[in-house]
């Protein structure tokens, strides 16, 4: 599989919205695609978007993207079916397709990046679904159907492509390990070291993208037992460079500044919901926002917000 260099810098728009009640998850997308909008100017080259719902205990979704070729979703699904011996569906929306499966899904993930016809896996977990696309925000949120979406909680990213090739698998989020998403607005100077390290520990990568790198790192130590607060304290030793960092896993949602925090980030929270993004202006389209508490995320201070808390 081929692999192109991509970072993102100057620009990149952040979107995160995690709902603490249930007063709004039937909206989750539409409001997920009301903040994505105004990060339009950020980030115009591509877009992309993960949404967490409830899911089915026990039952692995894998995400795929087929940006380059037209596979038959059945004849992969059935290959699928047999590496895992376990009973595969899969459902395709566009060039992307979502297999169900209740197997292994590291298992399903990994047979997928490397006997896939020629596609990008995207995500895998019990509750993430995730889509991403070339050209304009609106119009990836309206092919993939954001607006439609339910669910507890969603993390988007605008991208500008200031020093690399526009495709659509260098675009956020991205995921490596289950129900763990990252979006990074910033730069890594360590990131090629990390990578090696990370592929020594059974990290699979499929970009040059120094986000997926982060991605890995916090899946990882996730991994390996830490608590999300735990995996970023390390990050702050061991992620090198400058970054705000938008992190959604299976139960809750985080952000992570680096010590300088150069790269913009304001956070509002209500009873009913937390968001994050690059700007307040995606933010003040939320509703009760009158009512928020507004603050801009201190350097190296971890935020974390919980479904169980």
């Amino acid at each position: 599989m081929s692999k192109v260099s991509l970072q993102c810098h100057s620009m990149c728009g952040i979107v995160g919205l995690f709902l603490k009640t249930d007063r709004y998850r039937h909206r989750l997308g539409e409001l997920t695609a009301v903040m994505l909008h105004e990060m339009r100017e950020r980030g115009p080259d591509s877009a992309g978007f993960a949404v967490y719902d409830e899911g089915q205990p026990g039952r692995t979704r894998v995400t795929v993207l087929a940006e380059r070729s037209t596979p038959d979703w059945g004849e992969v699904a059935a290959s699928l079916e047999a590496q895992l011996g376990a009973a595969v569906t899969v459902r395709s929306i566009r060039d992307h397709a979502v297999f169900e499966t209740d197997g292994d899904g590291r298992a399903a993930r990994q047979w997928l990046i490397d006997h896939g016809p020629d596609v990008d896996v995207l995500s895998y977990g019990n509750q993430i679904e995730l889509y991403k696309s070339v050209g304009d925000p609106d119009l990836v949120a309206i092919n993939y159907d954001l607006a439609a979406r339910t669910g507890t909680h969603a993390i988007a990213h605008t991208r500008m492509a200031t020093e690399s090739a526009i495709t659509t698998n260098g675009s956020h989020p991205f995921v490596t390990g289950a129900d763990t998403c990252l979006v990074h607005n910033g730069s890594f100077s360590n990131h090629n070291q990390l990578r090696e390290r990370l592929v020594q520990r059974g990290e699979s990568f499929q970009t040059e993208n120094d986000t997926e790198v982060a991605a890995a790192y916090v899946s990882w130590r996730l991994r390996e037992g830490d608590t999300i607060d735990q995996a970023l304290q390390r990050a702050l030793v061991d992620l090198d460079g400058f970054y705000t960092l938008a992190i959604g896993i299976e139960s809750g949602f985080a952000i992570l500044r680096d010590p300088i925090s150069c790269k913009p980030a304001v956070v509002a929270e209500t009873d009913d919901w937390v968001a994050m993004s690059s700007e307040y202006r995606a933010i003040a389209q939320l509703p009760d926002v009158e009512h928020a508490e507004v603050f801009e995320p201190e350097p190296s201070r971890i935020y974390t917000w919980s479904l169980a808390s």
